[in-house]
């Protein structure tokens, strides 16, 4: 009886037990991650790129860019695949309370008002019915759930995964 209960205790632990973080780099072929690393400096000269939107659809790509900018290839690993990763909310949608039921997740501050936005394969619409109160975009979230390579595209952005998320939570102190 005693082995039962410390295998229950056990086994209850690791249901609980956190994800390790999932890196960006990892929903990014090794491919494209080289094609970043070699890509030349992109110029923010742009109106955008002053906070000044003159067109609708402020993190779509503008033509011209490297490839890897535009780069939808994933990593099938990935598919179907519980993770927790870490990033900034680009809110699409709220609830009548008006917590974010929908949104991307991007893997650096600000990527809703520079320009070029994160390649697709660096983007991640985010599902979660349950809702968020974001007060704050450039506060970092945590996101639990199941990750699936489904490509979404909206008049604001094209990503290559979308995440069922079981948990969202912003990053504390304790976190760092």
């Amino acid at each position: 009886m005693r082995r039962l209960l410390f295998s229950l205790l056990l086994l209850s632990g690791f249901a609980h037990a956190q994800l390790p973080e999932t890196d960006w780099l990892s929903l990014m072929p090794k491919s494209d991650q080289k094609a970043l690393e070699e890509m030349p400096e992109i110029s923010h000269n742009t109106p955008e790129g002053d906070g000044t939107f003159t067109s609708k659809g402020g993190l779509k790509q503008e033509k011209g860019l490297p490839a890897v900018m535009y780069s939808t290839r994933t990593v099938a690993a990935m598919d179907n695949k519980n993770i927790r990763i870490g990033g900034y909310p680009v809110p699409l949608e709220t609830d009548a309370k008006g917590r974010a039921t929908l949104f991307f997740l991007v893997p650096y501050p600000g990527a809703c008002i520079h320009v070029p936005p994160p390649p697709p394969n660096q983007m991640v619409l985010v599902r979660y019915p349950k809702g968020l109160k974001l007060n704050d975009i450039y506060n970092p979230l945590w996101v639990t759930g199941t990750l699936k390579v489904e490509k979404v595209s909206n008049d604001l952005a094209d990503a290559a995964y979308a995440l069922d998320a079981s948990n969202v939570r912003a990053v504390t102190e304790a976190d760092l």
